[in-house]
């Protein structure tokens, strides 16, 4: 679904904002929005989910129609958790009806760049720990069609994809449960086994 360009974001209100994005706290985020993805171009807004190691988010439709694969075609874990600022969600997602969600699995305000959240980098939230993926999160050509080119662009400049203005992936280390309001906390860095270079990402 597109969405009228005359309201998408232009690249000077990009560019003005970008201090104040970054300018996100670097610890303490809170859990907001959280949603579901059970098929392409699907959103289901919950209070809470499951995540597992094994099956990523029960009902999610990443152990069925990933977007990417590992080496062996099994679904990659890399990208079983989305997670995006909202400092760039409400820079972007306008108008809001009848134009999609992302369909981040959930939303949070924290600073989510290569220099406060590295590769390896693991996360405590509710009863569950992600592990930051080393996968890039580029924007698809739906987010272009949603939230207009400039916004794409500029996520993609070379001198922006450390800031990761499109969001963070993880994998699950720790089954548990994530509910709203629950706090995103750093925990022990880890590892993370080099992965497979990644496509780009399908909305």
């Amino acid at each position: 679904m597109t969405s009228d360009p005359a309201l998408h974001v232009s690249w000077t209100e990009l560019d003005a904002a970008l201090p104040r994005i970054m300018a996100a706290p670097k610890d303490g985020g809170r859990v907001e929005m959280l949603c579901l993805r059970p098929d392409y171009g699907l959103r289901r807004f919950v209070p809470e989910i499951t995540v597992t190691a094994e099956r990523g988010i029960p009902g999610e439709r990443w152990a069925t129609r990933p977007w990417l694969r590992d080496e062996t075609g099994a679904p990659h874990p890399g990208i079983q958790v989305c997670i995006l600022t909202r400092r760039v969600l409400d820079l972007v997602w306008r108008p809001r009806e009848g134009v999609p969600h992302p369909g981040d699995t959930f939303i949070t305000d924290m600073d989510l760049s290569e220099a406060n959240l590295p590769a390896g980098q693991r996360l405590a939230v509710g009863s569950a720990v992600l592990e930051v993926s080393d996968i890039f999160n580029d924007a698809c050509v739906k987010w272009a069609a949603r939230y207009g080119a400039a916004s794409r662009e500029w996520i993609n400049l070379p001198e922006h994809r450390a800031l990761r203005l499109r969001g963070i992936l993880c994998r699950v280390v720790q089954d548990g449960r994530i509910r709203l309001g629950d706090e995103l906390r750093k925990a022990a860095p880890a590892n993370l086994p080099s992965g497979v270079d990644s496509p780009p990402a399908q909305g």
